[in-house]
């Protein structure tokens, strides 16, 4: 019996994907009775459901009775300020809880689904690999923050005797809630955008980092880190790539540093009238513009036969999917 938390969350929905496909008995926890509408039904029929979350210890417990191991994917991410107490409640006292369970019941292996933004951003930009050290950096965002300190959890319950691997995907790509996080991308393109952002980035397919994170699972690999990215790209070839296969017109103009302040300010101000979330937020612009190459040589020595497919594969069937639920 595997736990996963973050079932119902766009990564979470693809690794419960994956070990129902190899059998594996799946429980997971879900905060409403709410299933993902982009992963077919069937994918959920054999899944065990607790209603709670990571910052309900009740539940969480409840949840972990009989089960041999945990994937946490748990999270939430967000740029935005008024999502930020929430956040860091989740990610890491939520976190904290997973551990803290997971010793006094004594279920050894975890799997922690962290993220690139915990090994820090640096100005001017940098190559990144497992042995970075984090930074304090005005480029770090308050996710990146929450992520780093979720993982130190992790890392003093390895301390304790806990057997867990942290992996470290880059922006995730693929067919999802495409009105929120990194989907929206296809959404914001899809509906007609002029300009281009100037930052370099990795990027990886959902797909991908759910079958990493079940082969992981099931090797013996302990007390490491794994950066899960397929390839680094400029934001103007994603957003073009992307346009092309909406068939609409690439972006033309490049939005610096200076435009994007300005940017994000206007959303600041229409978000107080509106009430809704702002499309760009200071946080944001400044990932939009950073330029951070990822290195994945690591995973890629450690899953002997595990490939990342090409980006552009992963975008032209995103595409191909969000254009059946746009018409």
């Amino acid at each position: 019996m595997i736990l996963v938390t973050g079932g119902t969350g766009f990564l979470g929905s693809y690794i419960i994907k994956h070990l129902v496909e190899k059998g594996y008995k799946v429980r997971a926890i879900r905060r409403s009775s709410k299933l993902p509408t982009w992963m077919d039904e069937s994918v959920f029929k054999n899944v065990e459901w607790v209603e709670g979350d990571v910052l309900d210890v009740v539940a969480l417990e409840e949840a972990m009775e009989g089960v041999e191991a945990v994937i946490h994917s748990a999270a939430v991410v967000s740029f935005f300020k008024k999502e930020r107490k929430t956040m860091y409640q989740v990610n890491i006292d939520g976190t904290a809880n997973v551990v803290n369970l997971m010793l006094e019941k004594n279920i050894n292996r975890l799997v922690y689904i962290s993220s690139v933004a915990a090994l820090g951003r640096t100005a001017g930009g940098s190559h990144v690999d497992e042995d970075r050290k984090w930074e304090e950096s005005k480029i770090n965002t308050h996710y990146a923050i929450t992520k780093h300190k979720a993982e130190m959890e992790v890392w003093r319950g390895i301390s304790e005797g806990l057997d867990a691997v942290i992996l470290n995907p880059s922006t995730i790509l693929g067919f999802g809630d495409w009105t929120t996080g990194s989907c929206a991308i296809f959404k914001n393109i899809q509906k007609g955008i002029n300009w281009f952002t100037p930052g370099i980035n990795g990027f990886v397919d959902v797909e991908d980092v759910a079958k990493a994170t079940v082969q992981i699972l099931e090797s013996d690999i302990t007390e490491q880190r794994f950066i899960v990215n397929g390839h680094t790209w400029p934001f103007k070839k994603l957003q073009e790539t992307i346009a092309e296969n909406f068939g609409k017109k690439k972006p033309t103009r490049a939005a610096n540093a200076f435009l994007l302040g300005i940017a994000w300010r206007i959303e600041k101000l229409k978000s107080i009238f509106t009430g809704n979330k702002p499309l760009l937020t200071k946080e944001s612009a400044k990932v939009a513009c950073s330029q951070t190459w990822f290195e994945n040589e690591k995973l890629l020595k450690a899953l002997p036969g595990f490939s990342y497919r090409p980006l552009e594969e992963t975008i032209k069937k995103a595409c191909d999917q969000y254009k059946q639920i746009a018409s």
